[in-house]
């Protein structure tokens, strides 16, 4: 998969697509649609399937205060947009001036000079451009007099279950990890890569490995039962992770720190998926480190034995 870093590095090979637009977090059920139609009018025109999407999304730059947390990062919505089997990702700073241009140049600009698409798949409530005055009818509209047809789907439902962004959010929150991988139509990880640390749980006699959540996270702080995954260990292994900011120590940014059972010690810097099983309880602030160390110990103990249970290890 293509990774295209802004407007300026569109080249004359990259016209001629189809293209959808959207946040994509998560890419749960009802996104995983809207690819699903994508890739069929991929294959029915012979072009590339391109999904357009924003760094920061339109609410982070708008509401940075009161935008919701983020399902997956970056990182992680490249891996599961590469998985589905899209071509190309077309990446837009969503900035102050992405924000003033009218829907009908975002149009004309961006779908039709810049990407030549010949289909527009996107949700039948997508608004766009200044001021959300872009809709589907306008890119019906537009696509009729440029030579792109539109595909506007309605919202996936299961029964009552609308699948959406929202409700994975809610869900994750609580955090019901049933209700999540049902709505995601798999188990919710994290992934992101492996950083240098305090290398307390080293000394504690629990090494882990970090991921800094550089975004506030969906999911619940807690401690977790999970499967590790990473390039040398493409099966998985089992182990326990904690989310939180480390109240212990005083701390203030965001980690997933995951002790893998029996695992290698040295993992910096390489992209690691954490799958998490169970939900075993909320962080907590210990009056000392050895508190903290007993306890992690008996969290180690309850997550191997959920996973030898439950066939995570």
């Amino acid at each position: 998969m293509e990774l295209i870093r802004g407007l300026h590095n569109l080249a004359p090979r990259h016209r001629g697509c189809v293209v959808s637009i959207g946040n994509f977090d998560g890419l749960h059920l009802g996104h995983q649609a809207l690819i699903g139609r994508l890739l069929a009018l991929s294959k029915e025109h012979g072009l590339p399937s391109t999904v357009m999407v924003f760094e920061p999304t339109p609410r982070e730059f708008f509401s940075p205060d009161t935008a919701p947390p983020r399902i997956t990062g970056f990182r992680g919505k490249l891996r599961l947009l590469q998985r589905a089997g899209i071509d190309r990702v077309l990446l837009l700073r969503f900035d102050r001036r992405l924000a003033n241009l009218e829907a009908a140049d975002f149009v004309q600009r961006i779908l039709v000079d810049g990407l030549g698409a010949r289909a527009v798949v996107v949700g039948d409530d997508f608004r766009f451009g200044h001021k959300r005055g872009g809709d589907v009818a306008l890119l019906e509209r537009m696509g009729a007099a440029a030579g792109f047809s539109v595909d506007g789907l309605g919202c996936v439902k299961a029964g009552e279950l609308r699948y959406s962004s929202t409700a994975v959010r809610n869900a994750l929150a609580l955090p019901d990890l049933a209700q999540a991988e049902h709505l995601l139509g798999r188990r919710y990880r994290v992934i992101g890569r492996v950083r240098r640390g305090l290398q307390l749980g080293r000394k504690l006699g629990m090494p882990t490995a970090n991921l800094m959540m550089r975004h506030k996270p969906a999911l619940a702080h807690g401690v977790y039962a999970v499967k590790a995954y990473w390039p040398g260990c493409p099966e998985g292994a089992p182990g326990v992770a904690s989310l939180g900011v480390r109240p212990t120590l005083g701390m203030t940014a965001c980690l997933l720190e995951t002790h893998v059972f029996g695992g290698p010690l040295e993992l910096y810097g390489v992209e690691m998926e954490i799958e998490l099983w169970a939900y075993l309880r909320p962080q907590l602030r210990f009056d000392s480190l050895d508190a903290l160390a007993a306890q992690m110990q008996a969290d180690g103990e309850e997550a191997r034995k959920f996973l030898a249970v439950h066939n995570g290890s």
